[in-house]
């Protein structure tokens, strides 16, 4: 697989560097004074300082449950996801949208998934799947 680019909006660069690099673990690529890249499970993800970002906003339903729009993430296999799970979970600074759960239960695709919220309010969706040809299951 070729890795995915997204360049996105964020207010503050040094706590968008400390939350990427630090809480998700992201290796901090390039940057400059007005944006910095990160390794996000493999993908280039380009934050770009525009301190009057909106933030993403809970609109969307999937399975039931209402999810921001936009967002975006990665999707991991289970025992990686189970892994970033638990070191969010342990943290008292995660501005969570959704925790950790099992959707579609049973079903082709079926998923785990989380959702949290970046220090400028990008929402970040995390899937765990116990195979990969699952994820576009139908």
């Amino acid at each position: 697989m070729t890795p995915f680019h997204l360049a996105f909006p964020v207010r503050d660069l040094d706590e968008t560097r400390a939350f990427y690099g630090e809480v998700l673990g992201c290796r901090i690529g390039r940057s400059s004074d007005s944006w910095v890249d990160f390794d996000l499970y493999g993908h280039q993800m380009s934050a770009h300082l525009r301190p009057n970002a909106a933030a993403a906003q809970r609109d969307g339903a999937v399975d039931g449950i209402a999810v921001p729009i936009p967002h975006f993430g990665a999707v991991l296999l289970m025992d990686e996801w189970e892994k970033l799970a638990a070191r969010l979970e342990a943290r008292q600074d995660i501005d969570w949208l959704e925790r950790p759960m099992v959707r579609f239960k049973g079903q082709p695709g079926e998923q785990a998934t989380l959702f949290i919220r970046d220090p400028s309010g990008n929402a970040l969706e995390f899937k765990g799947f116990r195979s990969l040809e699952q994820v576009f299951a139908h």
